[in-house]
């Protein structure tokens, strides 16, 4: 089995108060029974409905919380230990709203010795035309943003946690960033984790997925053996027709059926298959939350690999 970059056992977050009526439905959990692998090196799209608990995954995977139950190891040690080897950027991209474009480059530089690359935070800046003089709160949203982006890239982490970093770009500049910070993870393996609602740009931008939903994974692995493990069929039956293989989502449509399915064996005769897109079963399962779940093998732990 490959390295892992992060990997979760049972894993729960309960809040309490205010914070319990917005972390799924009214018992407070955000995460509950949540269970993968993410091997090292990929570059991994987080998804999910608003109040899933994507950034709940995020948060505890960067060390700045705690399970309530369950285990949580990242890059082969605690959240809290991998710390220095981890840059994220949360969707508020806190910065100091006082300091200067040049002064918030400098202090990144004075508190990561060792691992701080200037040339790429200085390139990431001027890709954008940021004027070095301007304090952080004189810039718009996507300004800001690509200032925290400079910043987390030039930590040069082995894991890089992004939640929701591009959605307040426009969409030459989040093509533009999504480019480089592509090619900086490719050059230095770094592991990447970034949750979106753009699903869209995934398939060109990732190769691995989690599908977060009601505080758990509902899918989990490689895009292209995610994809592949689905067949979308139409038939002039009904659904039961289809009981041998598992049905994530099935529709009448005039005088027929349209189904998402995984298939185990051949189809039913009448019954033609096409490939999904990858939006094509992200949906499916989003409109199916009681549909059962799927782990590809590199997105299981390693205690269910030895089962």
């Amino acid at each position: 089995m490959t390295e892992t970059a992060i990997e979760a056992a049972d894993l729960g977050k309960r809040y309490g108060g205010r914070r319990a009526r917005t972390a799924g439905a009214a018992t407070g959990w955000a995460l509950r029974n949540c269970t993968f692998r993410l091997p090292a090196g990929r570059v991994c799209a987080v998804v999910g409905p608003n109040g899933a608990g994507k950034s709940t995954l995020l948060t505890l995977a960067a060390g700045l919380g705690h399970p309530t139950e369950g285990a949580l190891s990242v890059l082969g040690a605690t959240p809290a230990a991998a710390r220095p080897r981890i840059a994220y950027v949360a969707q508020e991209k806190p910065l100091y709203p006082r300091l200067t474009v040049d002064e918030t480059l400098r202090l990144g530089a004075e508190l990561n010795p060792g691992r701080w690359d200037g040339p790429l935070a200085r390139r990431v800046i001027g890709e954008g035309a940021l004027p070095s003089g301007a304090r952080v709160r004189s810039l718009s949203g996507g300004q800001r943003t690509r200032v925290a982006l400079a910043l987390a890239l030039a930590t040069s982490p082995d894991l890089l946690l992004l939640d929701e970093p591009m959605a307040d770009l426009d969409p030459l500049a989040r093509h533009q960033l999504m480019g480089t910070l592509l090619a900086e993870a490719t050059e230095h393996g770094t592991t990447v984790v970034m949750s979106s609602h753009i699903l869209g740009e995934l398939a060109t931008a990732c190769d691995f997925l989690l599908l977060v939903s009601e505080g758990r994974v509902r899918l989990g692995g490689g895009i292209d053996d995610l994809v592949a493990a689905h067949v979308h069929v139409t038939g002039r039956g009904a659904a039961g027709e289809l009981a041998a293989h598992t049905v994530v989502e099935s529709r009448a449509t005039g005088r027929g059926t349209s189904a998402l399915i995984r298939p185990d064996g051949p189809l039913p005769p009448g019954w033609e298959p096409t490939e999904p897109t990858l939006e094509d079963v992200l949906l499916a399962h989003l409109r199916s939350p009681d549909a059962p779940a799927l782990l590809t093998p590199d997105a299981r732990t390693r205690t269910e690999v030895a089962a």
